[in-house]
């Protein structure tokens, strides 16, 4: 019988929507997470996770990377039109000559 299973059992059942992980704690404190709850939240090594205290419970949710955050930010464009823009904002700031 799993780790999982035996908690579920003792402290109630969850829909699978809310999937319970019984994590073990070092002894300096470290919290070992399951492969499985890694995988589906996209936490590998070297991200990072933030953590929160909310009404008594600790939650932790993981960071997007940068490259995550500016992935869909850059636009292309040809020398003509970044011009283009270029000029338009100089003179919309009164600095175009």
């Amino acid at each position: 019988m799993s780790e999982s299973y035996l908690f579920s059992e003792k402290y109630g059942a969850y829909s699978m929507e809310k999937k319970l992980f019984l994590l073990r704690v070092g002894k300096r404190g470290e919290i070992y997470t399951k492969k499985e709850l890694r995988e589906k939240l996209g936490i590998i090594k070297g991200s990072y996770v933030k953590a929160y205290i909310e009404n008594n419970k600790m939650i932790i949710e993981p960071l997007p990377s940068i490259e995550e955050l500016v992935k869909d930010t850059f636009a292309t464009l040809t020398p003509e039109e970044a011009e283009k823009i270029s000029e338009k904002i100089q003179k919309e700031a009164k600095i175009f000559g």
